[in-house]
């Protein structure tokens, strides 16, 4: 429950370092290449790791290649892409509560596109975390700049159905090919995709001139807010089961609020503590089943 509880709060903190990063002027493509570059070597060194202890691994067809390529364009470069852009316009809490609805998200493609049953429980989560998501919302307007907290919120909800439409793709493709591996591939694609992006719209040089301060929190973003929480919660999950690593996950956007207001100095109101509370209610009711066959995700945007 420790590793399962720490892990979703340095998940959730990533957003807290992405902003303190903003301070010195670098942009959402420079930090999220940074990002990417800084973590890919770990996770290619746990994939030769594990190939080397599985001498019989069967060889991708193509149709695996494009899936991986495909979803690791969704879930991991372009719902992170949007998640950056987005905290560039809202607060880091905002931004935590409105990405935590993913489960939301992945409920209703279920029913549209799986044909999965809706149920009243589901309606009632709906109902909850939305109703919550419009109080943040409303207290974040008050304060600030309304047409940036709509785009910011914009684009964080975007980034939000992307990596729920990650993990209702993905769930076939990581049975067949295994999740560490897939994990690898994926994260390469991933990092090819932020350096080609990078390449494209700024000048290479220009991110070897970035502010000490800039790297040192992109090696955070990828080293405690990336890796280490996903070897963390991938431990719990084998202990543990997916509800109790489920419930303990409502404490990354509880860890965002506090951390915002400490770190940040973002206003704290109870329309927030409210809403922040409706928002982690309704995704609980929905992940945590009576029984659960399947793994909680254990990689976050």
């Amino acid at each position: 429950m420790l590793l399962a509880t720490v892990g979703a709060a340095l998940f959730s903190s990533k957003a807290i370092f992405i902003k303190l990063a903003y301070r010195y002027g670098v942009d959402a493509e420079t930090l999220i290449t940074l990002r990417m570059v800084f973590s890919l070597p770990f996770f290619v060194g746990v994939a030769w790791w594990s190939a080397s202890r599985e001498s019989k691994q069967v060889a991708l067809s193509r149709k695996q290649l494009v899936a991986i390529g495909g979803l690791g364009f969704l879930g991991y470069y372009l719902a992170s892409y949007l998640d950056f852009l987005g905290l560039q316009y809202i607060t880091a809490g905002l931004e935590r509560l409105v990405l935590y609805l993913y489960p939301t998200i992945v409920m209703l493609l279920s029913a549209l596109f799986l044909k999965k049953p809706f149920t009243g429980r589901g309606l009632f989560a709906l109902a909850l975390s939305y109703a919550g998501i419009a109080l943040v919302f409303a207290h974040d307007v008050r304060l600030s700049d309304p047409a940036a907290v709509r785009l910011g919120a914009t684009l964080v909800f975007a980034s939000a159905i992307t990596y729920a439409i990650y993990l209702v793709g993905s769930t076939e493709t990581i049975k067949r090919v295994g999740s560490v591996r897939f994990t690898a591939l994926a994260m390469i694609v991933s990092c090819l995709l932020c350096v080609l992006q990078f390449i494209a719209l700024r000048p290479v040089g220009s991110l070897f001139a970035q502010p000490s301060q800039v790297y040192g929190y992109g090696a955070i973003v990828a080293v405690f807010c990336t890796v280490i929480p996903t070897f963390m919660i991938s431990e719990a999950l084998k202990h543990l089961g997916a509800n109790a690593v489920s419930l303990a996950g409502a404490s990354g956007p509880v860890a965002t609020l506090v951390l915002g207001v400490l770190l940040l100095g973002e206003p704290l109101g109870w329309l927030q503590i409210v809403g922040g509370a409706l928002v982690v209610a309704g995704v609980l009711v929905i992940t945590l089943k009576p029984v659960s066959t399947s793994p909680a995700p254990t990689i976050s945007s």
